[in-house]
């Protein structure tokens, strides 16, 4: 339109990858990870106190709470 190459539309590469994709990388993890000894890893950083692992936790179990955002703003944009 403007004599940009490849201006607008589709991307290569662009956008979340497909779900076979997805489920390859979860195969190649399960074949190298015990997910009890992670499960087990996390419990005991939860039960140190390690923060991160507490929102990891928390996130997982119990869902994210929705974000609210204030619209009613005063300030004034120049």
């Amino acid at each position: 339109m403007d004599g940009r190459a490849s201006n607008g539309g589709a991307r290569q590469g662009a956008g979340r990858k497909p779900k076979a994709d997805e489920a390859k990388l979860v195969e190649r993890l399960d074949a190298i990870i015990d997910s009890n000894e992670a499960l087990t890893q996390l419990g005991k950083l939860v039960a140190k106190g390690d923060m991160r692992a507490i929102q990891l936790y928390l996130s997982y179990r119990y869902g994210k709470p929705k974000e609210s955002m204030d619209i009613n703003s005063s300030e004034v944009v120049r």
